[in-house]
């Protein structure tokens, strides 16, 4: 509508080992998007360091809001909002993030919004760069597919701030085996991005790995896998001279990762009779994935841009667009949430 107000939000994220920031316009167009990695500063521990990573936030929170106003250019007078992630997360990576927004909130007097992380990361995929024609936005019902480092998740999104969890991961997250096998396998940190390129020069059916299907539920449960690859090593190290065949091992482990993941979003959205197919999370950016799943799913299925499936500060904007625009706004006394699980978030006053 012709002269209507656009809304800008300038959100942080710090959930994890991430610094980000970023401006979004009506929820959908970025017009700044910068995320400071410390992947090389964990690299050294195989993981997040959780200490390590605060005091990174700590150094890098400045200069990371300065870039992204300069680089949309906006100041904070142009700001209608901000939003800062609230959980789940490392306590204290997530206290830096709130904190600094506080602060941000009471100097300038703008409304300060705490989003849900995986809310967040169900957002990715309603977003745009500024010089790109806006996507269709996903239709709802929808099965989400959370797949990340710490999430594995099944949820059933009926709307906005409508959320039921059908399953979830009863021990490793996708990802967290990933990087768990590619520490096995002698492949860099982040284990993810790592063992796909090896990947690529593998036969996926060279090691016959389980699949943990658990009839009867949406779970999933990776830790067995994880333990057949160990043992794969093992024995091959014990047992022959030849080199290990890290490529053959990488390309089958994913097969059984992504065949698992498939299986079980294609089916719920089948059973449920879900419009669409939202899938997110830094394991989305997985090519693997994401070719089988459009090969299979019978609905239409959604990722975000790979630079919005890791974590990052658009996102937190997108969410909060719409919680913002539904009335939700929040005191500057909330705490963290570690923990928060997001079938107990709450819908905005609008909506509740």
């Amino acid at each position: 509508m012709p002269g209507k107000k656009r809304i800008r939000i300038l959100a942080l994220e710090s959930s994890c080992d991430e610094t980000a920031a970023s401006v979004v316009e009506d929820g959908r167009v970025i017009l700044s998007h910068i995320v400071a990695s410390q992947a090389e500063l964990h690299r050294q521990y195989g993981g997040v360091f959780p200490e390590v990573a605060s005091r990174q936030h700590l150094r890098t929170f400045y200069p990371v809001v300065e870039q992204a106003l300069r680089e949309a250019h906006v100041s904070l007078e142009d700001i209608d909002a901000l939003a800062v992630t609230r959980g789940p997360g490392l306590p204290g990576s997530l206290v830096v993030g709130v904190n600094f927004a506080k602060g941000l909130a009471l100097a300038t007097g703008l409304p300060l919004l705490g989003i849900h992380h995986l809310e967040a990361h169900i957002y990715a995929s309603w977003l745009q760069w500024d010089d790109q024609e806006p996507p269709p936005e996903p239709a709802f019902p929808l099965v989400i597919l959370i797949v990340s480092g710490g999430h594995t998740e099944l949820v059933w999104m009926e709307g906005h701030f409508r959320y039921r969890r059908l399953g979830g991961t009863r021990d490793d997250a996708a990802g967290e085996a990933f990087d768990k096998v590619a520490r096995l396998l002698g492949l860099e940190y982040p284990g993810g991005p790592a063992i796909e390129q090896v990947a690529r020069h593998g036969n996926p059916e060279a090691f016959d790995f389980p699949r943990a299907r658990l009839p009867g539920t949406w779970d999933f449960s990776f830790s067995g896998l994880k333990t057949a690859v160990m043992r794969t090593v093992q024995s091959w190290k014990r047992l022959r001279k030849d080199p290990l065949p890290v490529a053959d091992l990488a390309a089958s482990f994913q097969e059984a990762v992504v065949d698992i993941l498939v299986e079980k979003t294609v089916s719920a959205a089948l059973e449920y009779g879900a419009r669409g197919i939202v899938v997110t999370g830094g394991v989305s950016a997985n090519k693997r994935l994401r070719s089988r799943l459009q090969e299979v799913a019978s609905v239409p299925v959604y990722f975000p841009p790979l630079p919005l499936c890791t974590d990052n500060a658009s996102m937190v904007a997108a969410a909060a667009y719409h919680r913002f625009v539904a009335g939700q706004r929040d005191p500057l006394d909330f705490d963290v949430l570690p923990t928060w699980p997001l079938q107990e978030l709450a819908a905005p006053p609008e909506h509740a």
